[in-house]
């Protein structure tokens, strides 16, 4: 379920990278990079995904086509490893380097409040919620007092079970998450930190009420991220018929102000809202790449990479 860059965009795309990379020494690698995934020389893991599941793979590329370049503004190579693992055909994602910067940026802004959290709660939960084949763990690396639970649908975890190492503290749950059963496997006794990138876009409103409200429930206190798409770019997709990127994936749930998140659960509060000009690793990008950005967010079905932070405690 993890994030996409979707059809309207991929339109603009200049050009689109080499699908595989090079068979290459790793440059600034981190010594335990290629530890984490497992069996190194075993052959590529073959995927046959569809709809909101493919779309993580999207990201994946996306990831690591920018963790390969020459200045990359999120190191991940455990994303260039998985991609070189994986047997599927991301040359048909069409994922440029515009896109693939975004994501980044995305990426590392919720990684900076994940870690901002987990330095006030050192033995706090973090649930990160559609994860896909996303690396946040090993990138974040929390001490072993934090639990860490990440979450997708069956098939997709246990592709990520293939691919990835357990760590200390750390657990995988395959299951949807309309089914809210899962929780019964994560302790609510800690406060907790709740990441998720790309996925919210893709449910309903229902399941979203729904899903805030057992979350806000279950855990005494914590945070929310999550970045948002607008009620504009969601109708407009399912008038269009248009899906993610070919995958067949299509939008359910969008929000304009930041605000409107209380008619769904009151208890959540507005830390932050940022725009895609504000993310922490926006001033890295390119001129070109700002001026795109400034552009987009005039017209607010083209308005994306927004991140919101909310606070709750269970009353």
């Amino acid at each position: 379920m993890s994030s996409h860059w979707y059809a309207v965009y991929a339109n603009t795309e200049s050009r689109c990278l080499v699908p595989r990379f090079p068979r290459e020494p790793y440059r600034h690698e981190p010594p335990t990079a290629r530890l984490i995934l497992k069996d190194h020389l075993m052959l590529s893991e073959k995927v046959q995904l569809t709809k909101e599941k493919e779309t993580m793979l999207i990201t994946l590329y996306g990831r690591a086509l920018q963790s390969r370049s020459k200045h990359p503004i999120l190191r991940d190579t455990w994303a260039e490893e998985a991609v070189q693992r994986v047997d599927y055909d991301f040359a048909k994602l069409k994922v440029g380097w515009r896109a693939a910067l975004l994501f980044a940026c995305r990426a590392t802004q919720l990684d900076l409040w994940t870690t901002s959290f987990l330095a006030e709660h050192p033995d706090a939960t973090v649930l990160h919620l559609g994860c896909g084949l996303d690396s946040r763990v090993y990138r974040i690396a929390p001490p072993p007092t934090v639990r860490w639970f990440d979450l997708d649908y069956p098939e997709v975890i246990a592709l990520r079970r293939h691919l990835y190492s357990e760590r200390a503290g750390y657990s995988m749950i395959g299951s949807s998450l309309a089914d809210l059963s899962w929780l019964d496997e994560v302790p609510g006794d800690r406060p907790a930190m709740i990441v998720a990138e790309g996925v919210t876009m893709y449910l309903t409103e229902e399941i979203m009420q729904a899903l805030l409200q057992a979350l806000t429930n279950h855990f005494p206190s914590g945070q929310l991220a999550f970045d948002v798409h607008t009620p504009q770019l969601v109708r407009w997709l399912t008038k269009s018929g248009a899906t993610v990127r070919g995958t067949g994936a299509t939008f359910g749930w969008g929000i304009d102000n930041p605000a409107d998140i209380k008619r769904l659960e009151p208890r959540l509060e507005l830390i932050s809202e940022l725009k895609a000009h504000n993310l922490a690793a926006y001033a890295r990008l390119p001129w070109s790449m700002h001026l795109l950005v400034r552009a987009m967010e005039t017209i607010p079905a083209l308005r994306v990479m927004r991140c919101l932070l909310y606070r709750f405690q269970r009353s």
